[in-house]
């Protein structure tokens, strides 16, 4: 038995303790928010928060995380004290500017995104290229940079 802290609430989980965190959020507590992508922490869709930082879940057995307060994208805006029921910031910055195309990635690219404004409030173009390491597909990183200069002006 698993016991994970996942947006404000503990779950239980049957779960192997060293299967990947990203299956046990997905197939045993229902976030599907978190996304499958590569499977080795290198494309970002599973990124989620761990105590404030943006980790890549695929990679980190489940038992790693129990202790932790996991955020997955359904909790962002709560997470941040958005009233319920409102987008975060950074979601309505994505909208505005139109960031998804298809959007799979783009629950990895919210939570990459959201840590880096908790780290850096104002950032510059290079802080954003260093931190957005998550891949799309479609290509819309100069969306994604003028989303996160928008939310943080917003902010």
């Amino acid at each position: 038995m698993i016991e994970l802290h996942v947006n404000g609430r503990l779950h239980a989980s049957e779960s192997d303790p060293q299967a990947p965190l990203l299956w046990v959020l997905r197939e045993d507590l229902g976030f599907t928010g978190v996304k499958f992508g590569c499977g080795v922490g290198a494309c970002g869709a599973c990124t989620v928060h761990l105590d404030g930082q943006a980790v890549r879940s695929c990679t980190l057995p489940a038992a790693r995380a129990s202790g932790h307060r996991i955020v997955t994208i359904e909790g962002l805006a709560a997470s941040e004290g958005v009233p319920d029921g409102e987008l975060h910031p950074l979601q309505k910055a994505w909208i505005a500017a139109q960031v998804p195309q298809c959007g799979y990635c783009q629950s990895g690219m919210l939570m990459a995104a959201a840590a880096l404004l908790r780290r850096s409030p104002q950032p510059s173009d290079a802080e954003i290229d260093e931190a957005m390491t998550n891949l799309c597909r479609c290509g819309t990183y100069p969306r994604v940079r003028r989303a996160i200069h928008d939310a943080a002006r917003s902010a």
